[in-house]
């Protein structure tokens, strides 16, 4: 009884037209969850803080606390 050869010839061309498709449609996969599942919430959540954000009263607010060395505090 004798062992059959194994197929050596050709075998990284056969397992690359298995495993590439599927490795690039996973990456596309990945690629499509961040996007819509981490950056568009992100972007999303900047731009509702930035919509009721208040850049002067935010000023004034640090400008009291004496964030500032530039700027006194108004009760000074």
């Amino acid at each position: 009884m004798t062992l059959a050869k194994p197929a050596m010839r050709g075998l990284l061309g056969k397992r690359l037209r298995f495993h590439l498709p599927i490795a690039f449609a996973l990456s596309l996969v990945a690629a499509a969850a961040f996007k819509y599942g981490v950056t568009e919430p992100r972007k999303q959540a900047y731009a509702d803080f930035y919509k009721q954000y208040d850049t002067t009263k935010e000023f004034n607010n640090m400008r009291e606390a004496g964030v500032f060395e530039s700027v006194r505090p108004t009760g000074k």
